[in-house]
């Protein structure tokens, strides 16, 4: 028997109607409540590997709090094994509750199917609250949805900006801060951002880093990894590489200016490039694969859990990035960071940490190169990054409900 429960009133065309949603077996009579029983039902939204990273000790921190219940959604946005499933074993995250299983795709695909599959997930969890991570297609499609059904949302890591509204990154962010109900904060340029934005301070909370939290749960396990000798790495300096965004990866002439500046560089150390599937179509595809296999200390390997990786940053002399997690851990671990991109919406990693802003020119990335091994880098820990931002953000959650 399908029941069917008034939910809330909007405008159109200056009359009043009533929007009805009819569900099978319970009827939807509140939204945005605490339940009887005085809980708080949180929906967490992951998608791809950043996510995980940002979830872990938020699910924790929730389920250690008596009044919290906590459903886990993972999209499929991300669905190998390296870049999803090992995340859930290797940091102590619960299995996901449920799985959308929406795969690759476009943006416009991979964002619809998550609307149209996680609307069912809220109409029968009737959640208080969805909380959102970071600033992939999932974030976005969650929220979306979620406010469309009057249900608070919460964007944890908003208000960072690039002001690059090519990315497909930046527009998550603005869409989803702006449908926001609890916007929690890693650094003070955010707030400046939200407020400059009209967002109501009240609703801005500045808990600090959770990736950091995540990091340094698990940096001693990390530090017992055997991935240096698998890779054959312990006689000598080495560095790191990521590069997945389309702006460095599907272009000739940019990734061959990049390749340019590599060349110089892994002449001097070793240069370890953990490549995802589609970076590597990718450089197949504008035909530089051959002139990446022809250098010799330029190596690709297959994608790399968290421990793993986190283990090859920590012992790196230097990182290579386009990331902008990557900014961020760099900064606590105290290995310099040139970050690949004309722009980052992550500031304080260069004005309180090691990352140096050299975009894609091969002259600019070798000039700091040059810099960040002629100058030690910065040891400074930014407000907040101190491994207790979960902790804050369930302790804002616990208050307001």
């Amino acid at each position: 028997m399908v029941r069917w429960s008034r939910v809330c009133f909007y405008s159109v065309g200056g009359s009043t109607e009533t929007e009805w949603f009819g569900r099978e077996r319970h009827g939807l009579t509140r939204v945005n409540t605490v339940r009887a029983d005085n809980k708080i039902k949180v929906v967490h939204v992951v998608g791809a590997r950043p996510n995980f990273v940002k979830i872990a000790n938020i699910v924790r921190a929730c389920n250690a709090a008596d009044r919290i219940e906590s459903v886990l959604v993972h999209t499929g946005q991300h669905y190998s094994a390296n870049m999803s499933a090992s995340f859930f074993d290797e940091l102590d995250i619960p299995h996901p509750d449920i799985n959308l299983e929406v795969g690759s795709g476009s943006h416009a695909q991979q964002t619809g199917e998550i609307i149209k599959r996680f609307e069912s997930v809220l109409l029968e969890h009737e959640p208080t609250l969805v909380l959102v991570v970071g600033d992939v297609n999932s974030t976005a499609a969650a929220a979306l949805v979620a406010v469309k059904l009057g249900i608070k949302v919460a964007h944890v890591e908003a208000g960072l900006r690039s002001f690059d509204r090519t990315m497909p990154e930046e527009i998550n962010r603005l869409v989803t801060d702006a449908i926001s109900d609890f916007l929690f904060i890693t650094e003070p340029s955010a707030q400046v951002n939200l407020e400059h934005e009209g967002v109501d301070a009240s609703k801005i909370h500045y808990v600090g880093n959770v990736m950091i939290d995540t990091l340094e749960r698990h940096r001693e396990k990390a530090l017992r990894s055997s991935i240096l000798d698998d890779l054959g790495l312990n006689n000598g300096p080495y560095g790191v590489l990521t590069l997945h965004r389309p702006s460095n990866v599907d272009h000739h002439e940019t990734f061959s200016g990049i390749l340019d500046a590599l060349e110089t560089i892994q002449r001097d150390m070793t240069i370890v490039l953990p490549a995802h599937p589609r970076t590597v179509k990718n450089i197949e595809g504008i035909g530089l694969m051959d002139r990446i296999r022809q250098m010799g200390k330029l190596r690709l390997v297959d994608p790399l859990g968290y421990l793993d990786f986190l283990k090859l940053m920590a012992e790196a002399r230097l990182v290579l990035t386009d990331s902008g997690g990557i900014q961020e851990e760099t900064t606590i671990l105290g290995v310099p960071c040139l970050t690949i991109r004309e722009n980052t919406e992550r500031p304080i990693t260069i004005t309180e940490g090691t990352n140096q802003l050299v975009g894609c020119e091969p002259s600019r990335i070798l000039e700091g190169y040059r810099r960040a091994l002629a100058e030690p880098a910065q040891q400074r820990r930014p407000k907040f990054w101190d491994g207790q931002a979960a902790q804050r953000i369930v302790d804002v959650l616990l208050e307001v409900f």
